[in-house]
């Protein structure tokens, strides 16, 4: 079906579990793609596929390599492989989210596909994935993938300053939702495997040399692309800002989970049902009052692992945060001393909090 008509005349179809865009005159492509990757002048179009072969089952490979896989996909798409360039992921191509951000006669689309709850990750965190190969590329799909349309001339060096703001667009959304990694405590700053096709229009009268920060290019990028990664987010996994506010949301990235607090709580000598465990902790996960000074402890130890603030600075603030949940809840009997470890701490005041609740 006949998804979107771009500035451009270009028009963006989806089927087969894609996305296509067919070009109606020459353009000028850079993409991160292992098939026609780099920068092209001479393709006739690009697209996005979901290799998801459906709930809890993995994308396999149907060639040797990727790159072959992705010629078998394009072909099936009815598309020349020789003259294409295609990204996957296992996000469903239902949930795509198409922005577009105008000033006078410039237009930059953005048509993205994502989710981050599965291999979100901060760049920098520790990997294990380490396989050179001879001149073979086996890579695996993107997660967060973008094609971004931009209805003006530019050179090859300003589209790769594009990808680059493109990039810094997709972290800001990002750290915006406060979407954590799953391999660090850190804030996510994408996926692993994140990819992007960014087209520009050598017809176009607008010719730009820059795409940075200070133009006004790089200002549309960064809204069209911030605005649908965010949206796509939200149609693949719900993650919003709504979803965001919640105790367990926010202290996933540092390891506290219902799973751990139901283990500490039983350590404690308490005894319960887990379905009753859960119901009562569920019931204030989205409490305001907690959600919003678990947000600001959690920010203490963000700053301390960023060497913003002193170990001694954060453990004085946390004590003065704990302190003033304590005297919202009536919790007498809580008590935290200097030497405590700040995220124990904050552990132990939420299964206090629990253990009152149960009481009455």
């Amino acid at each position: 079906m006949k998804l979107y008509t771009l500035s451009t005349g270009d028009l963006v179809y989806r089927y087969y579990k894609s996305i296509v865009i067919l070009f109606e005159a020459p353009r000028k492509v850079l993409s991160t793609s292992t098939l026609n990757g780099g920068y092209h002048e001479e393709l006739t179009s690009v697209f996005n596929h979901d290799c998801n072969p459906g709930a809890g089952m993995a994308c396999t490979l149907r060639a040797p390599t990727y790159e072959a896989h992705m010629r078998l996909v394009a072909d099936e798409l009815g598309l020349t492989p020789e003259t294409t360039s295609g990204i996957a992921t296992a996000a469903s191509m239902d949930n795509v989210a198409i922005r577009v951000s105008t000033y006078e006669q410039l237009t930059v689309t953005a048509i993205v596909t994502g989710g981050v709850e599965v291999n979100g990750g901060r760049v920098g965190d520790p990997a294990t994935y380490y396989q050179p190969l001879d001149k073979v590329t086996l890579e695996k799909p993107g997660t967060i993938n973008i094609i971004l349309v931009i209805d003006a001339d530019l050179p090859p060096g300003i589209l790769a300053r594009a990808l680059v703001t493109c990039t810094e667009a997709k972290t800001a959304a990002l750290q915006e939702l406060m979407a954590g990694s799953n391999y660090s405590s850190g804030l996510a700053t994408g996926s692993g495997t994140d990819s992007t096709i960014i087209v520009a229009n050598p017809a176009s009268p607008l010719y730009f040399e820059s795409a940075g920060k200070h133009s006004k290019l790089g200002e549309l990028i960064g809204k069209a692309v911030k605005e649908a990664v965010k949206e796509a987010l939200f149609l693949q996994t719900q993650l919003s800002p709504a979803y965001q506010h919640s105790v367990l949301r926010r202290l996933k990235r540092y390891g506290i989970t219902e799973e751990r607090l139901w283990k500490t709580y039983l350590e404690r000598g308490n005894t319960a049902v887990k379905a009753q465990f859960l119901d009562c902790l569920y019931s204030f996960d989205q409490d305001s009052y907690l959600v919003t000074y678990t947000s600001l402890y959690i920010h203490l130890l963000d700053q301390e692992a960023w060497g913003l603030l002193s170990s001694s600075e954060v453990q004085i603030a946390g004590i003065e945060l704990i302190q003033c949940v304590c005297e919202h809840y009536e919790l007498e009997g809580f008590r935290v001393t200097i030497d405590m470890n700040q995220l124990i701490a904050w552990e132990i005041l939420l299964l206090t909090l629990l253990e009152k609740k149960f009481q009455k």
